[in-house]
This record gives C-alpha cells, sequence and structure tokens, in this order.
C-alpha cells in the first residue's frame, strides 16, 4: 500500500525539488512534470514528483492525515 502525502517544494535546482512534509525534508525529481514551482504542492512517488495538488486540497489532506494520526495514537494508549 502506498500512502501519497503532500508534499510542499521550496527549492528546485536543475530539475531537482527540495520538498517539505511537516518540517521533514527530501529531494525528489521533477522530470515528470513540466510546471512545477517553488510553493506548489506534490505527491512524490519513488523520489519522483507525480502530480501537483491545489494547495486548498493538500492543507485539507494534510489535516485529515493529522487527526488520523492523533487517533491511532489515542487508540494505542488503551492497547
Amino acid at each position: 500500500m502506498c500512502l501519497a502525502i503532500p508534499s510542499q517544494i521550496t527549492h528546485i535546482e536543475d530539475q531537482i525539488a527540495t520538498i517539505d512534509v511537516a518540517g521533514v525534508q527530501r529531494q525528489a525529481s521533477l522530470l515528470l512534470l513540466e510546471d512545477a514551482r517553488i510553493g506548489d504542492f506534490v505527491i512524490v512517488h519513488a523520489g519522483f514528483a507525480i502530480q501537483k495538488l491545489d494547495a486548498d486540497a493538500a492543507q485539507e489532506t494534510l489535516m485529515l492525515l493529522r487527526k488520523a494520526a492523533e487517533q491511532a495514537e489515542r487508540d494505542d494508549e488503551f492497547d
């Protein structure tokens, strides 16, 4: 199973983006996206940005993922 987490592009150099996910920075290739820009949200798979996301959709997805993680932590407390 693959979970697609929106990542925001913070820097681009030679078709390689630095992306940020909740403060964690990684590198991703932009070879599969023609018009990615700093500030865009993207979905990354296997080191490649494969899709751009609308900022509102990305923020909503990140909020839902945070809520799911919080619920999972609460559930673990009762195990």
